[in-house]
């Protein structure tokens, strides 16, 4: 609290130096009141707040809105800090560690006894990548970001104890300007982002944490499985833990990302990697001054010195230095041949271009090795272990880049190939069975499908300059610079097939009897249909010998990908969440049965209504046998920077992930998962999802109602992303994209996506089943972590929704009886979710688990509501043809400030 009081004075103190006196008073007597009809539940500050809100001037609205934005902004600073601070004075003082964190989950292994070798062979098999999308819920600019940043730095010098006094009124002095500066930053984007601007923004989480972090903690776990008892070979830790990203390569509705966006995605992150490496090569040269008077070196090592063209009579005898001058060289051969600008010093002499990143890591193992021989270890576990590590990280990629594509664009390209090699007409009219011959056939013969002599479509064209880029750039950046191919809207073993012989026509896939893949063919199930059919489609495909024989040559893995979004947006939460956990089990099954390892990849987005939650808890609550080790998840919009943008935070959240992928992965004896809780979700799920399609997809006017209560249409026109807010161009909930569904229901206080069904279902089951049923439901909460984390996720949106604020949205809603009807039943549907809440748990208020999210939710209320008041007065104003450029500007502020607020709003 004394972080957020600080800055709210320096944010008050910013105000009346740039706004004046009279409209930091108008602030303060807006915020006081909001803070009096919140807390104290004032009927008289409402009335009084509502009626001061309305009397502001357009200009007026414009300040209010940014400074009650920028207050959440500093409260969210204010907060990381917090739990930064916290997380350090527990190590300080010896604490407990979390299981969460690495030191927890290696302490745990040391109670239990685990030896060196069994930790070795356990990592052997883990592989944790969250993968960066570019899906458009970040509404803050990187410059304001940046500075969010240097304010956090700043308050952390504040938390040293020893800074005498005129040095603690320099870094308050700092924070101030640092503040002054975000008030006068624009705070909205002028222009829309490009890919390009995506691709960038992406790349600044490596700058901000991943390129350090990820090393950091190869090297915590390797020092961890050091400390375990036994005897283990000396062989070097595989990559834990790895970075992914869908920016750049992601086309599915967007036609925005081309071959070209891909080949600048490549480039830019290669820049980024060699910038690294360059720097740190450089640096080590600087380290490393010794002398060959003193030491000796290892016969690898006289040759690495010996083909360095460093023959300066300064260095002669200085073998370290002229080896990395060596390597220098080569790293700068290799940057100009793969066409990189660079941003360091000259190389000095000419280098060989390394083949690859493995070869420029075995000549940093030289370097290890003679230290290393020569009891220099400490000078080894320095800077040179953390870049041996990163470039096995990294490599000259720096992040796998994953392709996606929907289902239905490979159909047509396909169709478009066969009809005009004269393979067949209309490959479109052929039933599963029919198209299962075709393509497999191709997949067997090294004739090429396409030909020169073609008159092929612009989507065609665009799709093989995909795939023929993506074999340029595993040529020349490596295997890991593309692992995945993610096939949107997958039903049938056919659209796997068909990206199979894409594939093939660029080189990726090998041709024969037994095709060989460069590439994991994935599957995304998204629908709640898709899931059902999910085990039956992945049986069918792993029966084929061609897929088995692509799957062996990528190491036995097969990937699949379950998209939590669109099955929510389907289905509802609770259908949603329990199809999902159905569809995992049924998976590993059907693997089990095949013999194929099974790695998921989990389409999650930020908030609850898009799978989003606590990444710990969601982990360990997968269906038993469900993490074999490797894990990918997605990380989207506004919680990316939330996760990462800080170092520290960054660092603790891939631990988290990394530790619950082990102990999700050990948990050899789980929990028994009862028949009768599995019963109950079944009947549960069919009740909520009847309630929830009844709502959303059969109530008359429903689609009206959405569009004019939420704002949603200008949330379309926000320059947040590139890609459009529908798939198609219609008004159909089917066709709006579940990233913006979910932000408009979070921007009005309702959060449906998040919870609408259970109230009603639950009820229909007690009904039913009386106390035992809802003895069965409380026994499920207590004993079932699937179940708890489903209502724990839920708990969370149900703090934040407040109908109070939201029933003021409905008059956005010409039709005065319909926006009564359909909130009538949202406010009854609520009104049941919370009592079924309260009778499974038994808590008797929100967040009881999680103290310290119900004290930050209940601060920010205040804050948040002058927002959403404004937002509806000047939505009302805009739709009645007002379009003052303040007033269409205020709104998107608004938007801005109610996500920032709210923190995982989409």
């Amino acid at each position: 609290m004394a972080d957020i009081r600080l800055l709210g004075r320096i944010l008050g103190d910013t105000l009346r130096l740039h706004e004046g006196e009279e409209t930091y008073e108008l602030i303060e007597t807006i915020r006081k009141l909001a803070v009096a009809s919140r807390r104290l539940e004032d009927v008289t500050s409402r009335r009084s707040l509502a009626q001061t809100l309305d009397a502001l001037a357009d200009d007026q609205v414009v300040v209010v809105v940014r400074a009650f934005s920028y207050f959440s902004l500093l409260a969210n600073i204010a907060e990381d800090r917090h739990h930064v601070r916290r997380h350090r004075e527990n190590r300080r003082h010896g604490s407990k560690p979390l299981a969460s964190t690495l030191r927890g989950l290696f302490a745990d292994s040391l109670e239990r006894g685990t030896t060196k070798a069994e930790g070795k062979a356990t990592l052997a098999m883990v592989r944790v990548t969250p993968v960066l999308t570019a899906h458009p819920t970040e509404v803050q600019r990187r410059s304001t970001l940046d500075i969010q940043l240097a304010i956090a730095e700043r308050l952390g010098q504040l938390d040293d104890a020893g800074l005498l006094e005129d040095e603690r009124a320099a870094a308050e002095g700092e924070l101030r300007r640092l503040v002054a500066t975000l008030w006068q930053t624009r705070m909205l984007r002028a222009v829309k982002l490009g890919v390009k601007d995506e691709i960038e923004n992406a790349l600044a989480y490596f700058d901000y944490t991943f390129i350090d972090a990820v090393p950091r903690i190869h090297g915590e776990i390797e020092d961890s499985v050091a400390q375990l008892p036994g005897e283990a070979p000396d062989s070097p830790l595989p990559t834990v833990l790895s970075i992914g990203s869908w920016v750049g390569g992601d086309r599915d509705g967007n036609p925005f990302v081309t071959a070209e966006m891909l080949e600048y995605a490549f480039r830019r992150q290669a820049e980024m990697a060699f910038d690294h490496y360059f720097a740190q090569v450089h640096s080590l040269g600087a380290e490393l001054p010794i002398s060959a008077l003193w030491v000796r070196l290892t016969p690898e090592m006289e040759a690495l010195v010996e083909r360095s063209p460093d023959r300066s009579p300064f260095r002669r005898d200085e073998p370290y230095r002229r080896a990395l001058t060596g390597v220098f060289a080569r790293l700068a051969a290799t940057a100009t041949a793969l066409g990189l600008k660079r941003e360091h010093r000259t190389a000095v002499g000419m280098g060989e271009p390394y083949a690859d990143a493995g070869a420029f890591a075995a000549d940093l193992d030289v370097i290890d090795a003679s230290l290393r021989s020569d009891n220099c270890a400490m000078l080894a576990d320095g800077r040179l272990r953390l870049l041996r590590r990163a470039v096995r990280s990294f490599g000259f990629h720096l992040a796998t880049v994953d392709l996606r594509q929907n289902a239905d664009v490979h159909e047509q390209v396909i169709a478009e190939l066969f009809r005009e090699a004269r393979v067949a007409p209309d490959y479109l009219s052929l039933d599963e069975a029919g198209r299962h011959a075709l393509l497999l056939a191709e997949l067997a013969t090294p004739r090429p499908l396409r030909s020169r002599f073609a008159a092929y479509s612009e989507l065609a064209q665009g799709e093989f300059a995909i795939v023929e880029h993506a074999a340029r750039v595993h040529a020349s950046l490596g295997a890991d610079s593309i692992r995945q191919y993610v096939i949107s809207k997958a039903e049938s073993v056919s659209d796997l097939l068909e990206v199979a012989v894409m594939l093939k026509e660029a080189g990726l896939v090998v041709p024969g009897d037994k095709p060989v893949s460069r590439i994991q063919v994935v599957p995304l199930f998204e629908t709640i249909g898709d899931l059902r059919q999910a085990p039956a489609t992945m049986r069918a495909w792993l029966a084929l010998p061609q897929a088995r024989s692509m799957i062996d040559a990528l190491g036995g893995v097969q990937e699949v990908m379950l998209g939590y979004s669109d099955s929510n947006k389907d289905g509802g939460y609770v259908t949603s969440n329990w199809e999902l956990y159905k569809a995992e089990t049924e998976l590993v099954a059907v693997f089990r049965e095949a013999g194929v390892r099974l790695r998921f990849f989990h389409g999650r987005g930020g908030t609850v209504g898009r799978g989003g939650g606590p990444s710990y808890e969601a982990i360990l609550a997968q269906p038993p046998g469900s993490v074999q080790g490797e894990l990918r998840l997605t990380e989207q919009g506004e919680v990316i920077a939330s996760k990462y943008a800080n170092r520290d935070i960054g660092r603790r959240n891939l631990e988290a992930l990394v530790a619950a992928t082990v102990r999700a992965m050990l948990d050899h004896a789980p929990r028994q998962e009862h028949a009768d809780y599995h019963a109950a979700m079944d009947e549960i799920s069919a009740a909520a999802m009847a309630a929830y399609r009844g709502l959303v997809y059969e109530t008359p006017g429903f689609v009206e109602y959405f569009r004019a209560s939420t704002p949603i249409r200008e949330i379309a026109e926000l320059n947040i992303g590139s890609r459009p807010a529908s798939r198609k161009p219609s008004q159909r909930i089917e066709d709006l994209r579940a990233i913006p569904w979910v932000f408009s229901w979070a921007q009005c206080r309702v959060m449906l996506p998040g919870w609408y069904g259970l109230g009603s279902a639950v009820e229909s089951f007690i009904a039913a089943h009386g106390e035992k049923g809802r003895a069965l439901l409380a026994q499920m909460w207590l004993d079932w972590p699937f179940f708890r984390a489903m209502l724990s996720n839920l708990e969370m949106l149900l703090a934040k929704a407040d109908l109070s604020v939201a029933v003021r949205y409905k008059e956005l809603v010409p039709d005065a009886a319909l926006a009564d009807e359909v909130f009538g039943r949202i406010r009854r549907e609520l009104d049941l979710t919370v009592k079924a809440f309260f009778t499974i748990t038994a808590n008797e208020g929100f967040l009881e688990a999680n103290p310290a999210l119900a004290r930050s939710i209940r601060n920010r209320f205040p804050y948040l509501d002058p927002l959403n008041h404004l937002q509806v007065e000047l939505l009302k104003r805009y739709r009645a043809g007002d379009s003052a450029d303040k007033v269409h500007r205020g709104i998107h502020l608004t938007i801005n400030g109610l996500a920032a607020g709210l923190r995982n709003s989409g």
